[in-house]
C-alpha cells in the first residue's frame, strides 16, 4: 500500500488495483499512486498552441443547446449536447480521418484496473467498426467538478498508451481533457508524466478548446506526411 498527495485532493491509500476500474480512480492522487506516474503542474501549457475558429455550423449549434444543456443539467445532457458537437467538429477538419467513440469498453489491463468504458474517445483512424491505435485524446464528462474526473482521465490515458504499444506504434504522448461541457482542462501524458495544465478553459474560448483539440491530430498527420 502506498500513499500519496498533492493540491488535487486528500490523501489517498492505494491498494492492490485488482478488480478495479477507470471509475474507481477517484482523484489524480490515486491514479498517480497506483499508476506509479508523477505530475508537474503547468500553468498555461497549452498557450502556444494555435487556436481555431469555430465554424458557422458549430456556432449555431451551440447557440441552440448550450441553453438548453444548462437547463436539463445533467451529465448526459451537457454530453450530448455540448460536448459531442465540439468532438465532431474536430471530426471535420481532418475529413473524418479521426475515429469518434462514445462510451465504448476499452479494456486493457485488468490487473492494473485498466477496464471500463470511456465517455469519449479519440483516434487517428477513420475505422468506426472498432477502437484501434493510435488513440491520441480522450475526454471525460463530469457534471460539476473538473477535478473528480482527473483520476479516471488519467487512467484511460495510460491505458491508451499501452494500447497503443501493443498495436506496434510507439505514441509517448497522449492527450486528454475533463470537460463539464462549458468548463474544460487539458492534460497530457508523456511516458510517465502527468502534465497538468492549470488553466481551465471556459466555453467562451472555444477557439482555444478547438485548437488543443486538434493539436495531436495535427502533429501526428503531419508527422504520416512527412
Amino acid at each position: 500500500m502506498s500513499v500519496w498527495q498533492n493540491g488535487y485532493g486528500s490523501v489517498v491509500s492505494a491498494a492492490n488495483s485488482g478488480n478495479m476500474s477507470y471509475s474507481d480512480f477517484k482523484t489524480i492522487d490515486q491514479a498517480v499512486s497506483t499508476l506509479g506516474l508523477t505530475v508537474e503542474d503547468i500553468p498555461h501549457f497549452f498557450s502556444q498552441v494555435t487556436p481555431i475558429e469555430p465554424s458557422q455550423r458549430l456556432k449555431e449549434t451551440l447557440d441552440e443547446t448550450l441553453d438548453l444543456a444548462a437547463s436539463i443539467s445533467t451529465e448526459k445532457a451537457r454530453s450530448e449536447l455540448i460536448i459531442t458537437p465540439i468532438l465532431l467538429e474536430v471530426r471535420r477538419m481532418f475529413k473524418n480521418k479521426i475515429g469518434y467513440f462514445s462510451g465504448n469498453t476499452f479494456n486493457v489491463d485488468e490487473a492494473k484496473g485498466l477496464t471500463g468504458a470511456c465517455d469519449f474517445i479519440l483516434s487517428a483512424s477513420s475505422n468506426q467498426s472498432l477502437v484501434t491505435a493510435p488513440v491520441l485524446t480522450l475526454v471525460e464528462a463530469k457534471d460539476n467538478d473538473i477535478r473528480i474526473g482527473l483520476g479516471q482521465c488519467v487512467a484511460q490515458m495510460v491505458a491508451a498508451q499501452i494500447f497503443n504499444a501493443r498495436k506496434g506504434l510507439e505514441q509517448p504522448v497522449v492527450y486528454g481533457a475533463v470537460s463539464t461541457g462549458t468548463n474544460w482542462k487539458f492534460i497530457m501524458l508523456e511516458n510517465q508524466v502527468v502534465k497538468i495544465d492549470l488553466t481551465e478553459y471556459f466555453i467562451t474560448q472555444l477557439n482555444q478548446i478547438l485548437g488543443i483539440l486538434a493539436e495531436p491530430f495535427r502533429i501526428y498527420f503531419e508527422g504520416a506526411i512527412a
